[in-house]
């Protein structure tokens, strides 16, 4: 959780404690009030487009606002036994965002994981055309670091699977990038230089109340709808899972109560949108976990980590979170699944590349209600 919790919270337009925050408080919350034993709650890739979205057009300040509308939205859908529906949510329309996010993910870590020292704009055709165009002052140094961040992460499960290899890329990195930096003169942007003012280290998350007004909460309905949506979606997908891996049946109208829980209480400490993580509920499974326990401990010792290790966090290079994040949209992709389904009928193609194109080209809400309305 920890080195996903910090990249995800950058690559969502917010700095990596908001993101750590989240996986604290929502990773407790979900496991005390969520329907799944083994269900980890946090941030997680599927956000990163739409957090990033909301926070440049309406500010930290909407995103907390949104993110509150989208746990009342999954706290209600909960309480009116909806969780069964989810279940009948056309599978390509899932893959279909689902690949278009991790494409979009992709996209977005270009320019960290090459080294390019120039302002991106946003949007994936913008974004490929200045990678086109600066492509020549990338810088090696940093491109060597992430591919050498990549290699880790990609090889290390075959010596070990207790600790993720995500964990040891960042260690690793940030021990080279403090050595390289001390003797060879050679510099690396951290999450220090991004975030100078984490330096000085870091309070303890004071409580905030958002201020409502109506034309705000109009305008991010369509937002909130869509965060809702998405956390229903991917916390039951990842219960059920879990259940087929240890054959316990959670309860998915209680889960989107739990859901619901934490997206209302999270946005008040900083926190962002929080769902059922599939790679941390694994882990937890693989190793041993047997109850919700499992996932109140992981946010306890990501608090001592938040309380005491914070400090240390500015030295981590961009460049090794750009890594673990290709990783993230790589496994996020579902590309095996994604070419057997363009054998299918037509419409369920038709549904798929649509859903998949507006979500890279356009935005994730027009594809999740465009997908939903040609399914239907």
């Amino acid at each position: 959780a920890l080195p996903l919790a910090i990249a995800f919270g950058i690559a969502s337009g917010v700095s990596p404690q908001q993101g750590l925050i989240t996986a604290i408080v929502a990773g407790f919350l979900v496991s005390m009030f969520g329907g799944s034993r083994y269900l980890i709650g946090g941030p997680t890739g599927a956000f990163i487009v739409i957090v990033s979205g909301i926070v440049a057009q309406y500010g930290m300040q909407g995103l907390i606002i949104a993110t509150i509308m989208a746990g009342v939205i999954l706290a209600v859908m909960g309480l009116c036994r909806m969780g069964a529906i989810f279940k009948f949510i056309p599978y390509p329309i899932v893959v279909g965002f689902t690949s278009g996010i991790a494409l979009t993910i992709f996209s977005t870590q270009i320019k960290d994981f090459i080294g390019l020292d120039v302002q991106v704009p946003s949007g994936f055709i913008p974004e490929w055309t200045c990678y086109i165009t600066n492509i020549g002052s990338a810088d090696p140094a940093e491109t060597v670091m992430s591919l050498c961040c990549l290699l880790v992460i990609i090889f290390w499960g075959k010596f070990n699977k207790k600790i993720p290899g995500s964990l040891i890329a960042l260690v690793l990195a940030t021990a080279a990038s403090l050595l390289l930096g001390r003797f060879a003169g050679m510099e690396f942007a951290t999450i220090g230089s991004k975030f100078p003012e984490l330096a000085a280290g870091l309070p303890l998350p004071k409580p905030t109340a958002p201020q409502f007004d109506y034309d705000t909460i109009k305008e991010l309905v369509s937002p909130a709808f869509t965060i809702a949506i998405l956390c229903a979606v991917e916390s039951l997908l990842a219960a059920m899972v879990a259940d087929g891996v240890t054959g316990h049946r959670h309860d998915s109208n209680t889960e989107l109560i739990g859901q619901g829980i934490a997206n209302i209480i999270t946005p008040l400490f900083g926190g962002i949108p929080a769902t059922g993580a599939l790679a941390r509920t694994m882990a937890g499974i693989n190793n041993g976990g047997k109850s919700p326990v499992t996932g109140i401990v992981h946010a306890a010792v990501l608090l001592l980590i938040y309380l005491f290790l914070m400090p240390y966090v500015i030295y981590v290079p961009l460049s090794c979170l750009a890594a673990i994040l290709v990783v993230v949209a790589y496994n996020m992709s579902e590309w095996r699944t994604f070419r057997y389904l363009l054998k299918a009928d037509r419409s369920d193609v038709a549904v798929l590349l649509i859903t998949f194109f507006l979500t890279v080209l356009v935005d994730l809400t027009v594809a999740i209600e465009v997908g939903v309305l040609l399914a239907v």
